[in-house]
């Protein structure tokens, strides 16, 4: 199986979302493989140099999308940049009990089918 290289986005307030999501796609089970390039702490100069480097070495962009989204400036800024470098960004909700819309962001609730078929097409 080809590996695909994600970038996730997300709210710091969801970064224990992020973590599931790592762990599920570290399952043996997991119907695909990725690499987390989500920034793990935030830089404190020339972040969006080094963020912008990660989304262009990637293959497609996960959004966690939930309420925290639409305060967050650098979620949306790593979400416009990935538009900016052509790749493909997919939200997914972070809790089952949020369904925030994100303007412009295309979110299914998180299940494995959903992330697999958005792996698949990158």
């Amino acid at each position: 199986m080809e590996k695909k290289t994600v970038f996730v986005a997300f709210a710091i307030e969801d970064e224990r979302q992020r973590d599931f999501l790592k762990g599920q796609s570290l399952n043996t089970k997991s119907p695909f493989e990725y690499i987390d390039m989500s920034v793990k702490e935030p830089y404190a100069t020339a972040w969006k140099e080094k963020v912008r480097t990660r989304i262009k070495r990637s293959d497609g962009v996960i959004a966690l999308v939930s309420k925290n989204s639409l305060s967050s400036s650098g979620e949306k800024w790593e979400i416009g940049c990935a538009r900016e470098e052509g790749k493909k960004v997919l939200g997914i909700w972070a809790y089952s009990d949020d369904r925030t819309d994100l303007p412009g962001v295309r979110t299914v609730s998180w299940t494995w089918s959903h992330i697999e078929d958005f792996i698949d097409s990158l």
